[in-house]
């Protein structure tokens, strides 16, 4: 999800009145109508329908209609106009994090792990097909893709890279809070899940280094066919 977007819909929750009817509608087993929320949080129809009008806009609650009668047919009354939670997730976070993407990594290598893989090869190759996949989703790119193709493709996964006479120096790490705890998993599977993206685009003689350092990302995308200190350059070995 783009920031703006995440944003937008989160922002419309600084109402309390809006953030109430939200927390009102995500607690029933049911869609709720505008009479059913007017009536229980004490507020005028007219109130009602605007607010949740205005998450539905947003995104945070979906419509339906439906005679709350149950019957059909002549003189069973126009349909109402129903809200529920929406089944949409919505989370913004500055920095960028990613968390979810090191969860669907390593239950890929779990999967890998229960067929009789080793373990950290089952992981190595996860986080380097996960950022194949993601490179295949790309549209746009030229035949031949290079450094400012791949760096288009990290940044819309919030590694916010900048261009150095290397390569690219990767400012955020999508998955800090990880990192810091168990630094070695985390950081190979960083390296090889930006291998992996810059694999799947055909991106020629790059290599994702761990270059671990205070102010950024443990890893570093070098454009030369060998990355320094002996560092294999394959994101699935």
């Amino acid at each position: 999800m783009d920031l703006d977007t995440g944003a937008a819909a989160i922002g419309v929750l600084a109402d309390p009145t809006r953030r109430d009817l939200y927390e009102y509608v995500a607690g029933r087993p049911d869609a709720v109508g505008r009479d059913e929320a007017a009536t229980a949080l004490g507020l005028a129809k007219h109130t009602v329908s605007f607010h949740l009008d205005r998450l539905a806009d947003e995104g945070l609650l979906e419509v339906e209609f439906r005679r709350l009668s149950g019957r059909s047919g002549p003189g069973a009354g126009r349909p109402s106009k129903l809200y529920r939670r929406a089944r949409r997730e919505f989370a913004v976070s500055l920095p960028p994090r990613r968390y979810e993407l090191v969860g669907d990594i390593l239950a890929a290598a779990f999967d890998r792990a229960s067929r009789g893989d080793d373990l950290d090869a089952a992981l190595a190759r996860s986080a380097h097909d996960e950022g194949a996949s993601l490179a295949g989703e790309a549209t746009g790119l030229p035949p031949q893709p290079g450094l400012d193709d791949l760096a288009t493709v990290l940044a819309s996964q919030g590694f916010e890279p900048t261009a150095s006479d290397a390569g690219l120096l990767l400012a955020n790490c999508p998955f800090d809070a990880l990192a810091r705890k168990h630094t070695a998993l985390v950081c190979g599977l960083n390296r090889s899940f930006v291998q992996g993206v810059a694999d799947g685009l055909g991106c020629t003689g790059v290599s994702a280094c761990l270059e671990p350092h205070a102010d950024r990302c443990c890893v570093t995308v070098r454009s030369q066919e060998r990355p320094p200190d002996g560092q294999a350059s394959s994101g699935g070995e």
